[in-house]
């Protein structure tokens, strides 16, 4: 299964439920690499989706222990486990994706083999974050390229691997 997340020189990924910044570039390489597939959410990263629709062509699967939260389209759940069984009866591990935010990350690290982060070139103001893959001792990268994005920020696309 795979993490997928854009993160600042801090790990920083998000600022009072939105994204730090918007990356058409970052967009592009994130809709690319999920769509067809199952998406896994905390009920805020949800709740920050422009109109709260799910993303088109994926699998929605949100967390979250409110018994009252059900918007159309989307699988909701009350546990990683269960979100992890639920995407599993459809997809392969590598066509599953946790797609924020920090705990859900933070919690789907140990299931996870393959993280997909887009490294950007700028400290923004944070208060939600990522866990680097760089101090993690069983992570290495795999594969690594960076561009210059239109609106003149450097970004680097990072595939890390879990040491099996």
């Amino acid at each position: 299964m795979n993490i997928i997340a854009a993160a600042d020189i801090n790990w920083g990924i998000g600022i009072e439920n939105r994204l730090l910044d918007h990356i058409p570039e970052d967009m592009k390489f994130f809709r690319e690499t999920t769509s067809g597939k199952a998406v896994i959410m905390g009920k805020n990263t949800f709740l920050s989706f422009p109109n709260q629709k799910p993303l088109p062509k994926r699998l929605n699967i949100v967390l979250t222990h409110d018994k009252n939260f059900a918007p159309e389209g989307v699988v909701v759940c009350d546990s990683i486990e269960k979100a992890i069984e639920i995407a599993k009866s459809e997809y392969t591990d590598e066509d599953i994706f946790f797609i924020g935010g920090e705990s859900v990350y933070n919690e789907a690290e140990k299931y996870c083999d393959t993280a997909y982060i887009t490294k950007i070139d700028f400290a923004y103001k944070a208060d939600r974050f990522l866990l680097n893959f760089d101090e993690k001792n069983n992570w290495h990268i795999k594969e690594e390229n960076m561009i210059k994005t239109e609106k003149g920020l450097y970004i680097t696309f990072v595939t890390y691997k879990k040491d099996i």
